[in-house]
This record gives structure tokens, sequence and C-alpha cells, in this order.
């Protein structure tokens, strides 16, 4: 008998991501953000989730795709991350599905460049692919972003 899994999915400029649906604490409307000075591109800003404070993180920027068409207010998708909440911004949220384990494939070695750091695997849907998000590896800042130390 196989196992299966569930993930919670959304839409992002075309592509059907999923995350595992036991790393998402909530899913909420798009929040009024606190920008952050000289922060690296892909930090939208800052939220205050019910006196918690979080990191948005625009997920378009983190793929390195085109900003959301003017007017598009984008949704919070909430994750758990080892070192506390951390909200993706998404463009849609699509449903909590379960899938059968049989049909998941690793990442396609053709697969390259920023997607192929943070999608972790595949699942074949019947009529689409579901591309499975690595959370921590999508919180986490590229090497680039690191903050430069300053030296006396």
């Amino acid at each position: 008998m196989s196992q299966t899994q569930q993930f919670a999915t959304f839409h992002l400029a075309g592509l059907f991501l999923g995350v595992d649906v036991l790393k998402v604490q909530e899913v909420i409307r798009y929040q009024t953000m606190t920008r952050v000075p000289i922060a690296p591109s892909m930090i939208e800003g800052l939220i205050n989730l019910r006196g918690q404070i979080i990191t948005a993180i625009d997920l378009r920027r983190r793929f390195e795709l085109p900003d959301r068409p003017e007017g598009q207010l984008p949704m919070n998708v909430v994750i758990r991350a080892d070192d506390g909440a951390v909200s993706f911004l998404v463009d849609e949220i699509g449903d909590v599905v379960e899938i059968d384990d049989e049909s998941y494939e690793s990442v396609p070695e053709t697969l390259t460049g920023t997607a192929r750091e943070l999608i972790c695997g595949v699942y074949k849907l019947s009529d689409r692919l579901l591309l499975i998000l690595d959370t921590e590896r999508a919180s986490n800042l590229p090497a680039a972003y690191s903050r430069p130390t300053v030296k006396n």
C-alpha cells in the first residue's frame, strides 16, 4: 500500500507550487508591511501577525521572476521555519491536495539556477505538475545577500 502526503498549494507566475501542509501556520490576505531599509529586494517587509513580527519574502523575486502586475495584491502563506515563522508572498492560494507518493519524481537535471535550488521535488498530477518548494532554502537568503562584516 502506497503512502500519501498533503500539500498546501499556491500559484506563482504560472507555476503551481506546494508545501507540506504541516509546515503551514496559516494563510492570510495581504497585510500592510513595514519596509526594511537596505534589505534585499526579495524582502517585501515585515508584518505584525497578532504581535509576532514576521519577515515577508516575495517568492516572485526569490525565484527571479517578473514582478506582480500593478494592482494585484499577493497573499501570505505563513510557514513555520527552523528560526521562526516567515511569510511567502504568492499570487493566489490553491487547495490542500493529497497525493500518492508513487507520483513523486526528483528534480530533473535540466532544471537549473534558482529554481533548482528552491524546488525539492515534483509530483505528476493528472493535468499538471506540482513543484514542491523547499521552505528552508526559500526562507534563507542567498550568500550574495549575506550581510558584510565590518572591520575596525
